[in-house]
Parts: C-alpha cells; sequence; structure tokens
C-alpha cells in the first residue's frame, strides 16, 4: 500500500451496521509512501496509522487549471 499526501484513507467497517472510517494522508512517515501515515479523521483528530487489510487509498488528483 502506498499513499501520498493528500489522499483519503477508507477503513471499512469490520461488522454489520458499522460504517466506514474516512481520514486524510497529513503526513508519509514510511519510505517512498509506505506506511505509517499521520492521518486527520473527520472531526479533527489526528493519529499514526499503519492501514490493515481493511484499508483502501482513494489517491488525490489534483485539479488542472482550464
Amino acid at each position: 500500500m502506498r499513499a501520498s499526501k493528500g489522499d483519503r484513507l477508507v477503513q471499512h467497517g469490520r461488522v454489520v451496521g458499522q460504517h466506514d472510517q474516512v481520514s486524510e494522508v497529513v503526513e508519509v512517515l514510511g519510505h517512498e509512501g509506505n506506511p505509517p501515515y499521520r492521518v486527520r479523521f473527520q472531526d479533527g483528530h489526528e493519529a499514526i496509522m499503519s492501514p490493515g487489510p481493511d484499508c483502501q487509498v482513494e489517491h488525490h488528483q489534483e485539479e488542472r487549471p482550464r
């Protein structure tokens, strides 16, 4: 798994009725985009994460000028 600053990590719920947890990568602490990552959750708190198999990376796509 590789991520860059600005990407989103989506941690899928593990049980029925549990919502996905979405966070934004604010810093990559590993080598060449590898974990761990410093992430910011939607409520504003930050944590260090090494995502497991229940996570996926949504890569940030910069807007191109028109």
